[in-house]
C-alpha cells in the first residue's frame, strides 16, 4: 500500500473535505480525489460518506485510521532521523514564531546566521498557531508558553520586557484612570493575557478601541494615534513613531520558549541556528 495515498486519506480525515486536505498537503483538489480513488479500489472498500457537515469516515475507514496514524508515526520518525543526519549545516530550516518576534527578535539572529552559513534556508512560519513538532510542521518553534508535547527538547530562552506606548505625535498624557485614553489590546481569544489584565486595571475608565491578535498591527495602529497599547520592548522600542511611557510600574514580561523534537538534536543547521538565538537573544 503506497505511503502517499494513506498520507491522503489521513489528511482528508482530519481536514473532512477533499479541498481542505490538498490545501493541508500542498497539492491539487484532483490529485486528492485521484488518490483516494485508488486507494479504495485496490481495498475494495469505501473509506468515507458525505454528509451536511463534510466528508466523515465509514467503518471501513475507522478500522484502517490507528493504523494509518502507526503507519504516519514510523515515517515521521525516519524523516526526522535523516534529517538529523546531515553532514554539512545547509538546507531548508522551518522556524515557527509570532510575528513581531520573528521581525523585531529573530531578524539579527536570521541575519547572523546566513553570515555565517550561507547554505542554510530559513522558512519562518509567523502567526499564533502551535504547529506540532511530532509530525514536523515546523522544526523549531518559538512560543510564550511551555510545551507540553511529549519528546520536545526546550529551553526559556529569555523574558521579554514590556511596555506602555502611545504614538510619538500624541501629546497628551493619560489620565490617572484612562478616562481620556483608548485602549488597544489583544483580541477576545487573548483576553486573559496578563498584559491586557494589566492594561485594564491601570486604566479602569479607559475604552477599548481596537483589537488585534498581531502585536505587529497594534503596534502600527499604536503610531497612527488611535490609542495606548502594551508591547514587546524588543518592538516598540524599534519603532521611531512610539514612545513609551514611564508609568512607574512596567506591564508584565513574558517568557520565550524555544523548543525542538528531540530527534532534531542532531541536525546541523538546527542545532547552529538554536545556539546563536541563545547566544543572541537568551544572553541579551
Amino acid at each position: 500500500m503506497d505511503w502517499n495515498d494513506l498520507r491522503v486519506f489521513l489528511a482528508i480525515a482530519r481536514s473532512g473535505s477533499l479541498g481542505a486536505a490538498a490545501k493541508l498537503l500542498g497539492i491539487s483538489h484532483p490529485t486528492v480525489g485521484r488518490r483516494l480513488h485508488v486507494l479504495e479500489q485496490a481495498s475494495g472498500q469505501i473509506f468515507f460518506r458525505r454528509n451536511a457537515q463534510g466528508l466523515v469516515l465509514t467503518d471501513s475507514g475507522e478500522t484502517i485510521l490507528h493504523l494509518a496514524e502507526k503507519m504516519e508515526c514510523s515515517a515521521l520518525a525516519i524523516e526526522r532521523q535523516l534529517a538529523g543526519g546531515s553532514d554539512q549545516p545547509e538546507g531548508l530550516l522551518r522556524i515557527s514564531s509570532a510575528d513581531w518576534f520573528a521581525s523585531y527578535a529573530l531578524a539579527p539572529v536570521l541575519s547572523e546566521l546566513l553570515k555565517r552559513y550561507p547554505l542554510i534556508v530559513p522558512e519562518v512560519i509567523a502567526g499564533h498557531r502551535l504547529f506540532d513538532l511530532t509530525r514536523r510542521d515546523a522544526d523549531i518553534a518559538f512560543r510564550i508558553v511551555p510545551f507540553t508535547e511529549p519528546d520536545i527538547v526546550q529551553r526559556r530562552l529569555v523574558t521579554m520586557n514590556y511596555g506602555l506606548y502611545m504614538g510619538a505625535q500624541v501629546a497628551s498624557e493619560p489620565a490617572p484612570d484612562g478616562a481620556n485614553l483608548g485602549l488597544i489590546t489583544m483580541n477576545t481569544a487573548q483576553a486573559h493575557y496578563p498584559d491586557v489584565l494589566w492594561l485594564q486595571q491601570m486604566y479602569p475608565c479607559a475604552r477599548t478601541v481596537f483589537t488585534s491578535s498581531s502585536r505587529t498591527v497594534q503596534a502600527h495602529m499604536c503610531a497612527l494615534g488611535l490609542g495606548a497599547a502594551v508591547l514587546p520592548r524588543a518592538l516598540g522600542d524599534q519603532l521611531p513613531a512610539l514612545r513609551r511611557l514611564d508609568v512607574g510600574e512596567p506591564p508584565p514580561g513574558r517568557d520565550i520558549w524555544m523548543g525542538y523534537h528531540q530527534d532534531m538534536r542532531q541536525m546541523d543547521r538546527l542545532r547552529a541556528f538554536a545556539d546563536l538565538a541563545g547566544e543572541m537573544i537568551g544572553a541579551a
